[in-house]
């Protein structure tokens, strides 16, 4: 088999869930999929703009939407309660008036839930940024990939596969370096694998970052 397909598309359904759950009628699919777009971006934005927050490790990983006949659940995940905590609350409560306001019409409700994630690394997408942040300050690729492979080994996964493409190092032609702990079975289906896909730019140009990490194995 190939490797061709998202990991987390092809395990829709076993283990891994929508980031959007919702029905709606073929003619409002597209409409709701641009508004939960919106959503998110909205979300990304106001943190980064008045809450001084733009690494993942210290913001906002995953946003979950759940839409209802007369509700909508959102969820944010967040490595570190700093960015919600109570010396905060105008922040938070002006994010649910401006939500409320610019997205939800006025017979539905709307909850928003702050989730930590208790290890961070343990989410690829931390990792993927933690190893970005180490190739633009110049340190070595494979030293960066190694760290990585400590950081994530705290969080005890089954299996982690770290690969990145592009002029690694400067150097004129480009080429992969990746590094592999553990089994990471991307052919089963029940094999719970979460993915990302990263870019980075640096002075030399765009490398790519991506990461498997197997977690648990669906009995």
């Amino acid at each position: 088999m190939g490797q061709k397909i998202n990991p987390l598309g092809f395990r829709l359904g076993t283990s891994q869930n929508h980031y959007s759950l919702w029905f709606a009628q073929p003619k409002k699919y597209s409409e709701n999929l641009r508004e939960d777009e919106k959503i998110r971006d909205y979300i990304t934005k106001y943190v980064q703009k008045n809450m001084k927050i733009s690494s993942l490790a210290k913001g906002i990983t995953r946003i979950e939407i759940q839409k209802g006949i007369d509700v909508m659940k959102i969820k944010i995940y967040t490595p570190s309660l700093k960015l919600f905590d109570k010396t905060r609350p105008r922040e938070i409560k002006e994010l649910q008036m401006n939500l409320q306001k610019e997205f939800f019409c006025v017979n539905r409700k709307l909850n928003l839930a702050i989730i930590r994630i208790a290890k961070p690394y343990r989410n690829p997408n931390i990792l993927a940024e933690f190893i970005a942040d180490q190739v633009k300050n110049r340190v070595a690729v494979r030293k960066a990939l190694k760290k990585a492979i400590e950081l994530i080994e705290e969080a005890n996964p089954k299996g982690i596969r770290v690969q990145i493409a592009g002029r690694i190092d400067g150097k004129d032609i480009a080429r992969v370096e990746w590094i592999r702990e553990g089994r990471v079975p991307l052919q089963t289906v029940q094999a719970k694998i979460d993915y990302c896909s990263y870019p980075v730019r640096t002075i030399y140009g765009v490398l790519g970052i991506k990461i498997w990490l197997f977690i648990d194995e669906e009995s």
